[in-house]
């Protein structure tokens, strides 16, 4: 239970989850527009700049992330994304393995028009006894910036008309304890994480306007 499972090159991590979540977008594009159902397989690719996959760890069984929001694969309701104000949603995880010390969330867009993946949040040094993010920043859990160099989250907000864009929640266990500044950035939470990664859980969430 929580032995990391690393993988050389770029052989797919979560390949059962990513699939899941490829499927999902799928069900958003029209099948019947060509220029959509190329531009949602020419994103794909996208994937691999992800945290969890450029951290080179896959995400687990053991660890489990959810959101009484949506479920996986599943729309995020208006109210989290820029369109209905940007709430945030509310995240619970199980499964965290012993030895790990400390957990941190990246959440991130690979559809996004942007050389690397949008960051829509940064959340880190959340104690291993939490349970949820509530309990998490309840117990000195530190926020770091988004893509738009802003603390927080970022609500869902891909450009208009176009497919519907996937934001993949990772939650990563870490086997030491992360005694950083608020407001890093993803660079900087990539720096103090690797090589101390014990796993990692995935939940996908899509939006289209």
């Amino acid at each position: 239970m929580g032995t990391l499972r690393r993988r050389p090159g770029a052989i797919p991590a979560g390949r059962a989850g990513v699939e899941r979540s490829r499927g999902a977008a799928s069900r958003h594009a029209d099948p019947r527009d060509p220029a959509r159902a190329a531009l949602a397989s020419a994103r794909a690719p996208g994937e691999e700049r992800l945290a969890f996959r450029r951290l080179g760890v896959e995400p687990s069984s053991e660890l489990r992330l959810s959101s009484d929001a949506f479920g996986n694969g599943e729309p995020i309701p208006t109210r989290y994304t820029a369109d209905g104000g940007s709430a945030e949603p509310p995240l619970r995880w199980s499964g965290v393995p012993p030895r790990a010390r400390s957990l941190a969330l990246i959440v991130e867009d690979p559809d996004a028009p942007t050389p690397l993946p949008f960051v829509h949040w940064l959340v880190y040094g959340i104690p291993p006894a939490a349970t949820s993010l509530d309990a998490a920043r309840a117990t000195g859990a530190k926020e770091g910036k988004n893509s738009m160099l802003k603390t927080g989250w970022a609500g869902c907000a891909p450009p208009q008309g176009d497919i519907a864009h996937r934001y993949f929640l990772q939650l990563f266990a870490v086997d030491r304890s992360l005694d950083l500044r608020p407001g890093i950035g993803r660079s900087a939470l990539f720096h103090a994480i690797g090589g101390h990664l014990l796993t990692c859980a995935t939940l996908v969430g899509t939006y289209r306007r």
